[in-house]
């Protein structure tokens, strides 16, 4: 499986980097993670033309089965430089987010992580010409991030380890779930097991929350829902 992962900053130095090289390296057997920078991106204005280095995220994007944001947490909200990604994202005529499966992660220093800025960013990717299909439920969030890493880089506590793992795997599924409705939703769907596991588990535990709520779109075409 071939993810995009964007570190949703344009600073040099950002824990929401480390924690996307952490899950590259975590991750590498079962996904091939390429992480994108935001650095030297042009401020999005609507009379300008598309930038190059957009129109290459797109494609890059547009070809990956899946995407993963991390985010910061700047004032309740996402930083300056990724809501101006996703402003060129949703003005590209091509939309390139549009019914994507996505991953919501972020680190902070805070004690509560990134909660409000992952919020906020469920909000804006519900939003016309962004659109995308967010996973919902596995919230991971990375407070205290100063104190979470290694020195070579990876994640120390074993529980963290285990909860980005279930969140991962939970995403993982959601994409095999997304591409079986996608192929075909005409025909009777054959489920492997670990979307059966992400529908049983996910599904009736988390509880899936409609568009208002979460940003995730988890409904047919024809208006029914998908776990009805």
């Amino acid at each position: 499986m071939n993810i995009v992962a964007i570190v949703g900053t344009n600073a040099g130095f950002s824990y929401n980097r480390k924690l996307l090289w952490a899950m590259k390296k975590m991750f590498q057997t079962s996904a091939q993670i390429e992480i994108v920078e935001l650095l030297n991106l042009s401020l999005f204005c609507e009379d300008e033309e598309i930038p190059v280095e957009i129109s290459a995220l797109t494609e890059k994007i547009t070809a990956a089965d899946a995407l993963i944001i991390s985010t910061p947490e700047y004032d309740h909200a996402i930083t300056a430089a990724l809501k101006s990604l996703l402003e060129w994202l949703s003005f590209d005529p091509s939309h390139p987010l549009l019914q994507k499966p996505c991953m919501i992660v972020g680190a902070s220093l805070g004690n509560l992580g990134t909660v409000f800025a992952q919020e906020n960013l469920r909000q804006i990717l519900n939003a016309p010409g962004l659109e995308a299909h967010v996973l919902s439920g596995h919230q991971f969030l990375l407070g205290r991030a100063d104190q979470c890493f290694t020195t070579s880089g990876a994640l120390k506590d074993e529980h963290t380890i285990a909860w980005l793992t279930q969140c991962f795997e939970a995403f993982l599924a959601f994409v095999h779930l997304h591409d079986a409705v996608s192929t075909d939703n005409t025909s009777p769907l054959q489920l492997d097991d670990k979307t059966k596991w992400w529908i049983e588990n996910t599904a009736t535990n988390a509880g899936i929350q409609d568009d208002a709520q979460t940003g995730s779109t988890e409904d047919l075409d024809d208006g029914t829902s998908l776990f009805a």
